[in-house]
């Protein structure tokens, strides 16, 4: 049965790779940055098991090596690493494949998408081959897998090349990659110390009684500001649903949750536009096109993101009352 620890422990081996030839090409910040998070990756099932059992393994350590990871990160200077194949050689590689280049890339999210859809289906000897819980990320993993071999196949290449330009990509993007991690679990944080209790005090103070549109604006804005700090509009949802969405929008004014839900997370997105917390979104790309400002994602769709709130707030005034 494939699990998601499975997965966890595929990719503490690939960035136990990334450690490895970085510390043969004596990249010494970068090499213990990338072992100490594969062991954390590849371990962390083992810690919990060793707790269970009572051995001395705890919680802690994985905490030091969280420490140590932050005190690493100023040191990953961006450096380029040389280029295994000529900027002529590459033009002339796209050129022949042509559309075949995407390949690949469509099978991550279509295979991922039919194990969601039907992997609880899938038997192996009376045993189903996926665990349930999680499955879709175990999916994914898969996907990833897929079409790695399926790129080596179309570009007639090794494996060796896709995991060599793997790590050349995860040392271009740097400490930013563990960005979706933290921002992940800064949100679970705020959620468990109370933010929406708080919150929702705060807003029932406040806000005048019976004015649904100023809680509604509050509502969208506060979508915008929290997806703005933590850089994820799935980390600030359930803030500010617990806090204004569901106490005063749907309890006491009666909006519809689908649309004030789907709208609410739109106004999110507004903010992950507008913020380097967003690192995947807005300086992962600045990095690897190597743009003179880091911030000039940002600075290009600022009014996009601006457009967008205003169309969405509007649309979801009208509709979500109703």
């Amino acid at each position: 049965m494939l699990r998601i620890d499975y997965v966890y422990g595929l990719i503490g081996a690939f960035l136990l790779f990334t450690a490895w030839r970085n510390l043969r090409d004596r990249q010494y910040p970068r090499a213990a940055f990338w072992l100490l998070l594969g062991v954390l990756f590849a371990g962390g099932d083992f810690v919990l098991a060793q707790q269970k059992i009572g051995h001395a393994l705890p919680a802690q350590f994985a905490g030091c090596m969280v420490i140590a990871l932050a005190l690493l990160a100023p040191f990953l200077r961006r450096q380029s690493h040389p280029e295994t194949v000529s900027a002529s050689a590459r033009l002339a590689s796209a050129l022949r494949l042509g559309h075949q280049l995407f390949v690949p890339a469509l099978l991550i999210p279509l295979v991922t998408l039919l194990i969601a859809l039907f992997g609880e289906h899938l038997f192996i000897g009376g045993s189903a081959l996926f665990a349930k819980p999680q499955m879709t990320l175990t999916g994914l993993a898969l996907a990833c897998m897929v079409a790695l071999f399926a790129a080596a196949h179309v570009a007639r290449a090794s494996l060796h090349v896709g995991l060599a330009e793997g790590r050349r990509l995860l040392d271009a993007i740097g400490w930013a990659a563990l960005l979706p991690l933290l921002l992940a679990a800064l949100g679970e944080v705020f959620t468990q110390s109370g933010v929406g209790t708080a919150i929702a005090a705060l807003s029932g103070a406040i806000l005048p009684e019976g004015n649904a549109f100023m809680c509604l604006l509050v509502f969208a804005l506060g979508m915008v500001l929290f997806t703005v700090i933590m850089g994820n509009a799935f980390a600030a949802f359930p803030v500010m649903m617990a806090g204004i969405g569901l106490p005063l929008l749907i309890q006491r004014y009666g909006a519809n949750p689908a649309i004030l839900g789907s709208m609410g997370m739109l106004c999110g997105y507004c903010g992950t536009l507008l913020t380097p917390m967003a690192a995947d979104y807005n300086l992962v790309p600045a990095a690897l096109l190597e743009l003179r400002n880091p911030y000039g994602v940002i600075r290009a769709q600022a009014w996009s993101a601006v457009g967008i709130f205003i169309v969405t707030f509007v649309t979801m005034w009208l509709l979500v009352f109703h």
